[in-house]
């Protein structure tokens, strides 16, 4: 029966894969291509008043007046089109909230998604093009799209008046979210997705850095102590499972696997640092005076790479981690199979959502902190709110009031909790005292990806800027910030995997998280071209030689180790540090 599940899962898992730089409409009929539009700013108009929102949005009956005048009804529809970067897959055909979207405001979503490791590409075709989709939501630390004169500054539409929960999200913000390169105007251009909090911050999930190890490895091993971890203690829990069981459910047990294919060259280069008992600042580690200082040519780098070129010749790392797609790595995870890697637990939700599908709990992964000589583990931070993830408007939209006010009635607590909670009756109930619970069989379905595919707009919520929280009603911003929720939708597996631990959630197995510095992170910190150059220089180094290093035989490790580092010290490392230590300095003024 499980190779069955397998099979359906990971078929799945590829089918939602390849929806890659997809372009489709979901729930009506296209009436405008990427870039046009149907409706134009002269659809706004003055609506009567029957029902006010909490953002002053105005249900008039047949459609909804937004806070700016536009009127949204379905006897006016309107196509928006939009390009997301994002893991998460297109919604199906006939999704009820899209259906929704279309009967109560006339809008329908005509997507193009793009997975982020081909972002960069696409990035360099759309601005080649010079023409593009009205929302332009991409993922990635640097702007490009910004600088390149894709995007429309947003300053002077939220400064009107008339987007009031727009404004109040970035508004305290408002200095950090800027753009400052100066190769177009300052100010604000991309709406962050993630991460900008309102009422009490809640969560069961750590979605940062760690080592994660399968559950089932730990469970074999009696549920060790996971305090004080080491590499060599994490990597002898994997050797002993793989030892034990050398294949799973029919597939060749995989040790340890790394991600490092376009986009995600942090996955392969970040470890040291964590391991420094560093948090993640990126490419540099920031000492006690607020100096940061690359470590990619330091003792930490060495030892580790060193460590994993032993662990790769005992047959624990897999080969492929080096040639691998992001969709193939998804694919990989989702098999089952895998027993560790070092990643951010948002990158690999797809293939943890396969599983649980499948009803293969013990086959996910919870996250370990292995440090080296004993330094204090800081793998969980505060979390940041993202500069360069999210939505912006495009340089191409012929419809900028209509594109606003729709953000701004998604970012309504109606809207907010139709995307993340979904109907009410349908979806979640609300008990006696207001708060929202879900029947087993509605948890149930939230596992089930053809249902989510059905019923949720994954990839549209996913960069859509979010009331994270509680709202104002008390209620959690999503399912996932209740701990009532979480602890009810366990199954019997993960219940008995936490009590063997002590954890009431996954957040329980990291570190809880300390005052953010001031500065904190370096790695958005904006970089001049001279110090870009550099950092490019370094990532295609280390893409170039650490593979190198870590596959080959361990009596040449270190001939291929300096060789990386001759070619290290011919990068203008200064300008980088410059850079970094500069953006620190401006944010501790």
């Amino acid at each position: 029966m499980k190779n069955i599940k397998l099979k359906k899962s990971i078929a799945l898992l590829l089918a939602m894969a390849m929806s890659v730089t997809v372009l489709a409409a979901c729930g009506a009929s296209n009436d405008a291509g990427v870039g046009g539009s149907s409706n134009e700013v002269s659809n706004i108009q003055q609506g009567g008043a029957e029902n006010t929102d909490n953002s002053g949005n105005v249900d008039s009956g047949n459609g909804v007046t937004a806070s700016n005048g536009v009127v949204f009804s379905p006897d006016d529809p309107v196509t928006i089109s939009i390009w997301l970067v994002t893991n998460q897959a297109l919604p199906s055909p006939d999704n009820k909230i899209a259906k929704l979207l279309k009967e109560e405001l006339g809008v329908t979503l005509e997507y193009e998604l793009t997975t982020p490791d081909n972002q960069e590409m696409r990035t360099g075709t759309l601005l080649a093009g010079g023409t593009y989709p009205d929302i332009l939501a991409p993922s990635e630390i640097k702007a490009p799209l910004v600088t390149g004169g894709a995007m429309l500054r947003l300053n002077d539409y939220l400064d009107s008046g008339d987007y009031p929960l727009l404004k109040e999200h970035v508004d305290p913000y408002m200095n950090y979210l800027s753009y400052k390169g100066g190769e177009v105007e300052d100010g604000l251009y991309i709406l962050p997705n993630y991460n900008r909090y309102y009422g009490e911050i809640n969560g069961n999930e750590h979605y940062g850095p760690g080592f994660f190890i399968q559950k089932a490895v730990l469970e074999d091993a009696g549920y060790p102590d996971l305090s004080n971890m080491t590499i060599e203690k994490y990597f002898e829990l994997i050797e002993n499972y793989k030892n034990k069981y050398p294949a799973i459910d029919g597939v060749e047990t995989v040790g340890f696997v790394i991600p490092c294919f376009p986009g995600r060259v942090w996955g392969i280069t970040n470890p040291p640092a964590l391991l420094a008992g560093s948090p993640n600042n990126g490419g540099v580690i920031v000492d006690e005076s607020n100096v940061a200082k690359i470590y990619a040519n330091s003792e930490y780098a060495y030892r580790w790479f060193k460590f994993l070129n032993e662990m790769y010749n005992k047959g624990l790392v897999d080969p492929e981690s080096f040639t691998l797609t992001e969709d193939q790595y998804q694919a990989k995870l989702a098999s089952g199979a895998v027993l560790g890697m070092h990643d951010q637990r948002w990158g690999f939700g797809n293939a943890v959502e396969s599983l649980v599908a499948s009803s293969r709990q013990e086959r996910t992964w919870v996250p370990t902190m292995p440090t080296f000589d004993g330094n204090e583990p800081w793998y969980a931070d505060r979390d940041v709110m993202n500069k360069q993830q999210g939505m912006g408007i495009s340089t191409s939209c012929q419809q900028v009031e209509v594109v606003l006010g729709f953000l701004e009635l998604m970012l309504s607590e109606k809207w907010q909790k139709i995307l993340f909670w979904g109907i009410e009756g349908e979806d979640y109930l609300v008990d006696e005292d207001g708060l929202f619970y879900r029947t087993e069989e509605m948890r149930r379905e939230q596992e089930d990806l053809v249902w989510m595919s059905n019923n949720r707009l994954m990839a549209f919520r996913d960069q859509l800027v979010k009331h994270q929280g509680t709202h104002s009603d008390g209620n959690p911003f999503d399912a996932n910030g209740s701990v009532k929720e979480f602890t009810d939708t366990l199954v019997e597996y993960d219940k008995n995997f936490l009590e063997a631990y002590g954890k009431s959630t996954w957040k329980g197995f990291i570190n809880q998280p300390p005052e953010n510095p001031p500065y904190y992170p370096a790695w958005n910190i904006e970089l001049s071209e001279e110090a870009e150059i550099a950092n490019r220089q370094m990532e295609d180094l280390a893409m170039q030689y650490l593979p190198r290093a870590i596959l080959e035989s361990m009596e040449n490790f270190d001939k291929v180790w300096d060789e990386y580092l001759t070619q290290l010290d011919r990068v203008n490392i200064q300008a980088y540090e410059d850079d970094i230590n500069k953006g620190i300095q401006e944010r501790l003024k």
